[in-house]
């Protein structure tokens, strides 16, 4: 049973360091990104890419936590060991539903925005 443990625990640093990269990554882009905004160019749609990149980092590490708990809690089988596992699959579940459906919302935004944008320059 120990060894479920530290496979929990595994899972979950794994968890936490995708999300560590994931911040690091966009800290990183935005920065070249802000500094290029300063030589007047237009970033929006990279601003809006790299929100959508950082979600899906999110997303992936919600995933790993949530296995790291659903891992945990087999060698703590008690109900309300149970109970509290129930209520952070349904909260983190429901966090990444609205995350994810952000992040689609976005990107059709973004497509849209393409689409126009093509469309005026063969009109001009």
């Amino acid at each position: 049973m120990q060894v479920l443990h530290y496979i929990s625990l595994g899972i979950g640093i794994i968890g936490i360091a995708v999300i560590v990269w994931g911040v690091f990554r966009t800290l990183v882009r935005g920065i070249i990104l802000e500094s290029t905004r300063c030589r007047l160019k237009h970033t929006c749609c990279e601003r809006e890419g790299l929100r959508r990149e950082f979600g899906s980092y999110l997303l992936l590490a919600l995933e790993f936590l949530i296995a790291a708990d659903i891992v945990g809690t087999i060698f703590h089988p008690t109900l309300e060991e149970v109970a509290l596992l129930g209520s952070i699959v349904a909260i983190r579940t429901v966090i990444s539903f609205f995350l994810n459906r952000e992040m689609q919302l976005a990107q059709e935004h973004e497509k849209a925005m393409i689409k126009d944008a093509a469309a005026n320059k063969t009109d001009g």
